[in-house]
């Protein structure tokens, strides 16, 4: 399935994110029906709102008129309070909107932080679950896991792209299962650079799985531990 891209007010763009990501923020209320997306295959950016079966997304509320939008409360000049007094209220109110701010912004930067960092993680898992079909092939060919060192796999640093470092195929320390390790390169972000993903296959239910050495926060919801 495609990678997502979307587009803030301002004119900003963030994306690679899969559609789970994209339904998370839509539900979230970070993007909104007239947030205009793009996907590969489209030629042109489009509201949300036309891919709300696509992405199977609840029913999205419009955007606030702009008059609405606009409107500003206009703090009303106390009566019968000599000058003094009135700024003194004015400060105080200063003191308390800049408290308002801090605290706000204590709260959304981690947060957005966190967003950003999951984001990459999850960029990097999906550029190898890419992989995952020439695992199965082999397993099913030779009856055995495939290395590296097997014809149609590559070094581990030939896989080098985008937020991967390396990838190694094989059976790991403490699992039975076949797979590949896949390690991060996020160069600036310590809490993902040079961690860790696997990605497991089970034959016996024809699935697979996730895990990492990565904290849970900063990973998508199927590869948490």
């Amino acid at each position: 399935m495609s990678d997502w891209y979307y587009a803030t007010a301002s004119g900003q763009r963030h994306g690679p994110l899969p559609a789970a990501e994209l339904r998370a923020l839509a539900a979230g209320g970070t993007i909104g029906a007239h947030t205009l997306v793009w996907r590969e295959g489209m030629a042109q950016w489009r509201p949300l709102q036309e891919f709300a079966a696509e992405l199977e997304l609840p029913a999205l509320p419009p955007p606030l008129p702009a008059a609405m939008a606009a409107t500003t409360v206009a703090t009303p000049r106390p009566s019968g309070l000599s000058g003094c007094a009135i700024a003194a209220l004015v400060a105080v109110a200063g003191i308390f909107l800049v408290a308002v701010v801090g605290i706000l912004a204590a709260i959304a930067l981690p947060a957005y932080q966190d967003y950003t960092l999951r984001a990459q993680a999850t960029a990097a898992i999906s550029q190898a679950q890419a992989l995952q079909p020439q695992v199965v092939e082999f397993l099913d060919a030779q009856g055995r896991c495939p290395t590296n060192d097997d014809t149609g796999f590559d070094d581990p640093a030939r896989y080098t792209q985008g937020a991967l470092a390396d990838v190694t195929f094989g059976e790991f320390e403490g699992s039975d299962l076949c797979g590949l390790q896949a390690t991060l390169a996020t160069p600036g972000k310590p809490v993902l650079d040079g961690q860790r993903i696997w990605l497991e296959y089970d034959p016996a239910s024809s699935t697979w799985q996730c895990s990492s050495e990565i904290e849970d926060k900063h990973l998508p919801a199927f590869c948490r531990g």
